[in-house]
């Protein structure tokens, strides 16, 4: 039986190959979506064990946030750069859970983010994510919460008008182009609770900004944030 199972195991990896998402190797575990050497290739930041690390800098003096923490560091032409783009663009959500995983991973061991009541993905533009099919922040935020614990909330922050891409702009454009973006539905739903916004890339942090901004006006309410990447600027 053994036998008949092993050859129709690999039969099927034979027409359905299992494979990295980082470099293509097929010598990687069944569950996982990396193998051994892209998984040690990964660039963790260790944010999430110390007060004042450099994403919790980015909000000083602009927004009151409890703690925040980023998974890994971005740079260009990057391993991180081609699992958030198969994430983003080519409809891997695999690889989005599967990161999410390791952060909330992360998150549980460090202590500082604890007692969370909601993992609220930062919004699309509604028809950004129509055209796109999900919202790569929510799938993160989904695997975050398989090992969390924590329910994801989605539909009560919502992104209410379209803003232009974010890549060329400097901070204060940035900031201008998505102020007042971010509308709350239900308040109610938030006052008192300890919320955990969740992006893929943080560089300047407006768009959170603009989007805390808004939740903070519940009243309160304890932010904090959490993104796989951090592209320093």
């Amino acid at each position: 039986m053994q036998t008949l199972k092993n050859i129709f195991s690999s039969t099927l990896h034979l027409f359905y190959p299992h494979v990295c998402t980082g470099c293509g190797s097929d010598l990687l575990q069944e569950d996982n979506q990396l193998c051994l050497h892209c998984i040690n290739e990964l660039p963790h930041t260790n944010f999430a064990q110390h007060n004042n690390n450099p994403v919790e800098k980015i909000f000083w003096g602009r927004i009151p946030i409890t703690a925040a923490h980023s998974e890994f560091y971005f740079s260009k032409e990057s391993l991180l750069q081609h699992l958030i783009h198969q994430l983003k663009y080519k409809n891997n959500t695999d690889i989005g859970f599967y990161m999410g995983e390791m952060m909330g991973k992360t998150l549980l061991t460090s202590g500082r983010f604890n007692h969370i009541d909601y993992l609220v993905p930062l919004p699309l533009y509604p028809d950004k994510e129509r055209k796109r099919g999900y919202n790569q922040a929510a799938i993160i935020c989904n695997g975050m919460s398989e090992v969390m614990n924590v329910p994801v909330l989605n539909g009560n922050v919502i992104r209410q008008r379209f803003t232009e891409t974010q890549t060329r702009k400097h901070r204060t454009e940035r900031w201008e182009n998505v102020e007042g973006s971010f509308v709350v539905k239900d308040p109610i739903v938030l006052k008192g609770k300890s919320i955990l916004l969740v992006d893929d890339v943080i560089t300047t942090g407006a768009t959170l900004e603009a989007c805390g901004t808004m939740l903070l006006q519940t009243d309160d309410l304890k932010l904090y944030i959490a993104t796989l990447a951090h592209a320093a600027k």
